[in-house]
């Protein structure tokens, strides 16, 4: 016989008692639904939690990403106008060496290489003005190629400066190593170019400039240069000879003393010698000549003090 389950109802509005009777097995039944029920509400609620967790901390990292996004594009924005601005200062930089070209009257030597390559211009300035909610794609691909045209000129640039600080310490070299000032003090006692020999009454080209004055009187280097020979040298006597370079050469005849040795380096303004009257000489004076290219030269042109 099957167990059954009485279940009295009460009432409090005084109408009259009901009885409901039901089945254990039922019992078991309903009480089995009930729970799967409350199990898949439960893992159902469980889930919508979840997910709605899930749905918030990616709303919070989409934020946060939007913001990163609107961060690195202003960052972009920052780069393109540094880009912009090193782009100005190297076509000030080219300007400069062009003004100094033309002030030391050097072309150069290699114009149809522009700042930005063969035929190159400067290219336009890059808009930042992009609002940060567009993308900056296009922005980033003019700044790449923008970043290698500034490294072809950069390289340019360097290569100009190079040859232009070499032309000019070659000429800082030449200025250097070329007479410019007067051997000594003293008195202008034969100038250079025909004359009438004290010696032989006849005329005779004298190859060089006599300056007379005490003996012992000091004898300068006109100009940079290498001692070349230092010693007697017949009728000019104790003579000292200095090679500058470049083909130009000058030689001091008559001298008392001689203060330098072969192969020693001297700068304008150094004493070589002291005057004398060794040699064929009608008093204390030195003999001085230039040559260029081995043709004696006149040395009043070659002194500027």
């Amino acid at each position: 016989m099957r167990k059954k389950i009485s279940l009295v109802v009460l009432s409090n509005s005084g109408s009259s008692i009901k009885q409901l009777t039901i089945s254990t097995a039922f019992l078991r039944i309903f009480t089995v639904v009930c729970l799967i029920s409350l199990g898949i509400f439960g893992y159902d609620y469980y889930h919508l939690k979840v997910t709605s967790f899930d749905s918030l901390d990616h709303a919070v990292k989409i934020s946060s990403q939007g913001d990163e996004i609107i961060r690195q594009r202003k960052q972009i924005q920052g780069f393109a106008d540094e880009i912009g601005d090193l782009k100005g200062k190297l076509v000030e930089l080219n300007n400069f060496e062009k003004k100094i070209r033309i002030i030391a009257n050097i072309e150069k030597t290699d114009e149809h290489d522009g700042l930005f390559g063969v035929g190159g211009s400067i290219p336009e300035d890059l808009d930042t003005q992009i609002p940060l909610t567009q993308k900056h794609n296009s922005l980033l691909r003019e700044m790449h190629e923008q970043v290698d045209q500034l490294h072809m000129a950069s390289i340019n640039q360097n290569q100009g400066f190079e040859t232009l600080f070499k032309f000019l310490k070659d000429q800082q070299n030449l200025l250097a190593s070329t007479p410019a000032v007067r051997p000594c003090q003293g008195w202008t006692t034969s100038r250079f170019g025909y004359r009438i020999s004290p010696f032989t009454g006849r005329r005779e080209f004298h190859k060089g400039l006599d300056i007379a004055n005490r003996k012992g009187s000091p004898i300068i280097a006109t100009a940079h240069g290498i001692i070349s020979y230092a010693g007697p040298k017949g009728l000019l006597g104790n003579m000292v000879m200095i090679d500058h370079g470049h083909g130009m050469v000058t030689r001091f005849g008559h001298l008392s003393k001689m203060l330098v040795k072969r192969g020693q380096a001297v700068k304008r303004g150094d004493t070589i010698a002291l005057m004398g009257n060794t040699g064929r000489s009608t008093g204390p004076h030195v003999h001085y000549e230039i040559h260029l290219n081995g043709i004696p030269v006149n040395p009043e042109k070659y002194i500027l003090n």
